[in-house]
């Protein structure tokens, strides 16, 4: 399960990465929280770019056979929230991420280094 967990997080961070992203963030919490392996924390300058970063996501990892199991948020609101299960990604505006400070609320999971991805 580590291993698709890894792969998924992967694939989301090139996604991201692909539509320039701000400041990705993958934080390993599998060791501290049940809810998932991993969170993703990208975000966007502005809704047409929140809206293809999600529309990115979902097309890659759908690509690799991982069907997202929710979605929450509209991608032209600030926050849209895509859980896969084992990775958990969250797409923001840039002042929603400032805001909610999702990085502060989960600084004990392990920052993994995306130079490795």
């Amino acid at each position: 399960m580590e291993n698709q967990a890894k792969e998924m997080a992967k694939i989301a961070y090139h996604a991201l990465n692909e539509k320039k992203a701000e400041d990705i963030k993958i934080i390993e919490i599998g060791t501290i929280s049940v809810i998932a392996d991993y969170f993703i924390i990208a975000h966007g300058n502005s809704p047409a770019q929140v809206d293809a970063m999600v529309d990115s996501v979902q097309e890659e990892l759908a690509k690799s056979g991982y069907e997202t199991k929710r979605v929450e948020g509209v991608k032209s609101c600030g926050w849209v929230l895509m859980d896969y299960g084992d990775v958990v990604i969250h797409i923001f505006s840039k002042e929603d991420r400032l805001f909610y400070d999702l990085e502060r609320i989960w600084r004990d999971g392990k920052e993994v280094d995306t130079a490795l991805f």
